[in-house]
């Protein structure tokens, strides 16, 4: 059994992460520079970020690859670097788990979409496409990766395509595929929440779902629709905070985290097993979300104030860990010399 397996069967809903590009621009990435690249520039930044979603909650923390296949690193001319970058990225984020201390976070290698349109609307070939997300797959895979997370699509065979090129490595990591939804009700490409189950459910996907889209009340009806069918399979509700608006030229999510974890409670009684949010978020709507999922067990009368304490704590807790994490880095030294 795969340890994404085993800790669905432990009961409750798994919590994934939030925003990784939201946090990388308010460290300083630049717009034009490919976040994978600070895999490499600023690994202490990455860190950072990835031990912030640990240390609020997170059950499953993404790689920083989202854009790590050769299309969308050839934006940047570091095509050449799919594996240096992508290896980077399992590799940093499996440190700050290790170094976490809890036994209960998973290392999701994360995969986004290609940025190409497939044949025959586009000029992608499928196997084109497949070739691509293996070689990405490959290197995550390698690394250590516990499971693959390919998100933010919108056509079935660009799925199809990823989900082939990471079966291509490996016959039975799991593979959770979520699309976004914002297109009234459907994805860009046309797809419906049902059919993206149906086709995902047949490949043999570990969970599916939604994420990104037009803020929590279009996802929220996304995976209503999926649920509505009985399925199989976990599903997934990965949220922007909030609906987007442009500030300055800048996409500015207003959602605040406790309303974040009136979401999370939202999706979590429609029945949804992996619960997170997407962008604008930050570690505090995701502390604050899954104190609100621990302090609210399923069928209990709901209460706001850990949500409250939660937020407020936040940064004493990251605080709290960091130093507790500094005393086993030194010890760990003591031991090697």
């Amino acid at each position: 059994m795969s340890k994404f397996h085993d800790l669905l069967r432990r009961g409750g809903p798994l919590m994934a992460d939030g925003a990784m590009g939201t946090m990388l621009f308010q460290s300083g990435l630049q717009h034009g520079e490919a976040p994978e690249s600070w895999n490499l520039s600023n690994p202490e930044k990455v860190r950072a970020i990835q031990r912030q979603y640990i240390d609020a909650g997170a059950n499953i923390v993404l790689s920083n690859s989202f854009g790590g296949t050769r299309f969308r690193l050839a934006l940047h001319k570091l095509e050449g670097q799919v594996a240096e970058l992508n290896r980077a990225a399992v590799e940093l984020l499996r440190a700050e788990i290790i170094d976490s201390g809890r036994d209960d976070v998973l290392l999701g290698g994360d995969i986004g979409p290609s940025g190409e349109i497939l044949e025959p609307l586009g000029a992608l070939t499928f196997e084109a496409a497949v070739e691509g997300f293996e070689e990405q797959a490959r290197a995550l895979i390698e690394a250590g990766a516990d499971l693959i997370w390919i998100e933010t699509m919108s056509s079935l065979d660009e799925i199809r395509a990823a989900f082939a090129g990471v079966r291509r490595v490996s016959a039975d990591i799991p593979v959770v595929t979520t699309l976004s939804f914002d297109t009234h009700g459907r994805t860009m490409m046309g797809v419906t929440p049902e059919q993206a189950l149906a086709a995902m459910t047949e490949l043999g996907a570990a969970a599916v779902g939604a994420n990104c889209g037009n803020g929590t009340d279009e996802l929220f009806a996304a995976v209503q629709r999926m649920l509505a069918t009985g399925p199989s399979v976990p599903i997934v509700a990965k949220s922007n905070a909030g609906m987007p608006r442009l500030v300055g030229g800048k996409a500015h999510y207003d959602a605040t985290p406790e309303e974040m974890a009136a979401y999370a409670l939202q999706v979590r009684a429609a029945g949804a097993g992996i619960i997170g949010a997407c962008c604008g978020s930050s570690p505090a709507h995701i502390a604050a979300m899954a104190a609100a999922l621990r302090a609210n067990p399923a069928g209990a009368a709901v209460t706001t104030t850990p949500v409250v304490q939660a937020t407020a704590a936040v940064d004493d807790t990251v605080a709290a860990r960091v130093d507790d994490r500094a005393a086993r880095r030194a010890a760990r030294r003591a031991r090697e010399s």
